[in-house]
C-alpha cells in the first residue's frame, strides 16, 4: 500500500473479507462511474462521461454492478440499500457523540445484509456531488453542489484523498448540508452497503427528478426493496385547506393528492415513506409525522442506543 488512506481501508477489513476491499476502493474512486452504469443497468440514459476509468477498473466496475443488481431482489441478500430517515434522524448520524457499534434490528433494517452502524466519537465526513445527478441531462441542483457525504472512517478519508470531487468538512458543515437539502425538498437516505464492512456508510440526499434509488422505487412500486421507510408516515389534520403546496412536485414518492370536492390533501399511506418533506412545506402547519408499526421502526440513535433495543 502507498498511502496511508488506501492501508487504513484495507486493514478495515478481517482476512475472510479481503475480497471486498476491492470493489469499495474502486467504488469510492469512481464513484460517477458506478453510478453511471447502475443508470444503463436500470434502463435509464445516462449522460456520457467526458472522462473514463482504464478498461480494466471499467470492468470490475460493471461487474459490481451487476452483483448489485442480481443481490437486491430480496431482503435476504440485498447488499446495497438504504433507510429514508427524518431530518433530525439523519442530523443525529452526523453528530453523534460517542463511539457507537450498533447492529438494529429487522424492525428498524428489514435487511440481513449491510446492517451494522459503527462509528466513532467525531468522526470524519467528507462531502461531494451527487454521481446521480451528475448522470443526468438537467439535474434539479448544479451537478456541483455538495450533497452526498460519507460518514466514518477509512471511507470518508479514502474518499476525500482519492476522489477529487470529495472533500472532508466540519461537523457543522456536514449539519449545513442535510439544512440545505431539507430545505430544496431532498429526502435523507442512510445507505448499508456490503462493502463498507456490511455496515452504514453514507447519507443521499435523493430527489425523484434525479436519483436512481427513488426513480427505481417509484417506477417498480417497491416491489424491489432497495429503501426502507423511515418509520414513520405523514398525516393531514382539519387546517388543511388543500393548497396542494405538498402535492406539486413536492412529495417524491407520489403518496399525496389533492380530494377536490373536500379541498384537502389525501396521503397515500401504502406510498407515503415517512420523508418528512411535506411537514416543512406547509403553509397551514397541517400535516404532521406519526409513528407508523407497519412501516417498521426509525432509525433514531437516541432509541438504539437504549439497553435492549440494538443487539
Amino acid at each position: 500500500m502507498h498511502d496511508d488512506v488506501t492501508k487504513a481501508l484495507w486493514d478495515s477489513y478481517a482476512a475472510e473479507d479481503k475480497n471486498d476491499f476491492f470493489p469499495i476502493y474502486h467504488y469510492l474512486k469512481h464513484i460517477q462511474r458506478l453510478m453511471y452504469f447502475a443508470m444503463l443497468q436500470s434502463g435509464q440514459a445516462p449522460m456520457e462521461p467526458k472522462e473514463k476509468p482504464d478498461e480494466d477498473v471499467d470492468q470490475m466496475i460493471k461487474h459490481h454492478v451487476l452483483r448489485i443488481a442480481e443481490t437486491s431482489m430480496s431482503l435476504d441478500t440485498s447488499i446495497y440499500h438504504a433507510k429514508v430517515v427524518n431530518f433530525k434522524d439523519a442530523v443525529k448520524l452526523v453528530t453523534h457523540k460517542d463511539d457507537l457499534h450498533l447492529s438494529p434490528p429487522e424492525t428498524v433494517m428489514p435487511f440481513k445484509v449491510a446492517r451494522d452502524v459503527i462509528l466513532k466519537a467525531n468522526d470524519t465526513v467528507a462531502v461531494g456531488s451527487c454521481p446521480c445527478r451528475e448522470n443526468v441531462e438537467k439535474p434539479c441542483i448544479p451537478p456541483t453542489q455538495q450533497v452526498c457525504m460519507f460518514i466514518g472512517d477509512p471511507f470518508a478519508s479514502f474518499i476525500a484523498e482519492q476522489n477529487p470531487k470529495y472533500r472532508k468538512v466540519s461537523l457543522d458543515e456536514a449539519v449545513n448540508v442535510l439544512e440545505f437539502s431539507h430545505k430544496k425538498g431532498f429526502v435523507h437516505s442512510a445507505f448499508f452497503k456490503k462493502e463498507t464492512g456490511n455496515r452504514f456508510g453514507m447519507i443521499c440526499n435523493c430527489c425523484s427528478c434525479c436519483c436512481l434509488g427513488i426513480k427505481m422505487w417509484n417506477m417498480l412500486g417497491g416491489a424491489v426493496p432497495i429503501l426502507a421507510p423511515s418509520g414513520y408516515v405523514a398525516e393531514v389534520n382539519d387546517d388543511c385547506n388543500g393548497c396542494a403546496a405538498c402535492a406539486d412536485k413536492t412529495c417524491n414518492f407520489n403518496a399525496i393528492t389533492i380530494d377536490e370536492k373536500r379541498q384537502k390533501a389525501v396521503i397515500d399511506l401504502a406510498k407515503c415513506m415517512g420523508c418528512g418533506v411535506c411537514v416543512d412545506v406547509c403553509p397551514a402547519k397541517a400535516i404532521q409525522l406519526r409513528r407508523e408499526p407497519s412501516k417498521g421502526d426509525p432509525l433514531d440513535l437516541d432509541e438504539l442506543k437504549k439497553p435492549g433495543v440494538a443487539a
